[in-house]
């Protein structure tokens, strides 16, 4: 897998993961303490996350990194 599709994939997981629990962009981004373009940047794959920002969104998400990544 590319890095190009990994992080396509990463964002949709993410994206998914988020609606899931009825998070807005908005909510999910202040909860992981990021900002909401940013976030959205993230879930279409426009910006590269770096771990701190994954192990946020994790938590904001109520999950484990590995939850996050699972089907990646």
């Amino acid at each position: 897998m590319s890095f190009e599709n990994f992080y396509k994939n990463l964002g949709k997981r993410i994206k998914q993961l988020r609606e899931e629990r009825h998070l807005t962009q908005e909510k999910l981004a202040e909860l992981a303490g990021i900002s909401l373009d940013y976030l959205g940047k993230i879930e279409i794959s426009i910006n590269r996350p770096g771990l701190i920002t994954l192990l946020k969104i994790a938590k904001a998400l109520d999950i484990s990194m590995e939850e996050l990544f699972k089907t990646l």
